[in-house]
């Protein structure tokens, strides 16, 4: 995977990017970001980035195991009574340098139309997210059974 998020300040929230500061380590949300990504378009996760709250600007936070968190999403991502689809591949998740802290970079790939829907907690018609702007949404049961 290469460097992208060099000049982090640059890049907003949006359909293809979620920051998530992850301190205190891994967020709940991630999975519903995750489902999200995977049924509307793909994306990129960031953990370790926080949003300023006046210019929506992303920057670097300390991010006390970078590794953990990764070895954690690995585990949980496998587990299907978190989600139900891992498409991750060894390439989609890397460590990055940002002004001197690590982040990580997790790419989630958009689902095949064989793989959707890409859901959690178990249950296709209350765990399905699609991605729209800069947040998650619920699918209802009539977007999910199509």
């Amino acid at each position: 995977m290469t460097k992208i998020f060099g000049q982090l300040h640059k890049y907003r929230e949006n359909n293809r990017i979620e920051a998530k500061e992850a301190t205190g380590g891994l967020p709940r949300s991630i999975w519903e970001t995750y489902s999200a990504f995977a049924n509307t378009g793909g994306g990129v996760i960031l953990l370790g980035v926080a949003e300023d709250k006046k210019d929506r600007r992303l920057y670097p936070v300390d991010l006390p195991d970078p590794q953990r968190l990764i070895a954690q999403f690995l585990e949980l991502v496998n587990d299907k009574r978190v989600v139900n689809r891992n498409l991750l591949k060894p390439s989609s998740v890397a460590v990055e340098k940002v002004d001197g802290k690590e982040i990580v970079v997790r790419r989630v790939a958009r689902a095949t139309r064989k793989e959707n829907p890409v859901y959690i907690g178990g249950n296709p018609l209350t765990g399905t997210y699609y991605r729209n702007g800069d947040g998650d949404y619920r699918c209802g049961q009539a977007e999910v059974k199509e």
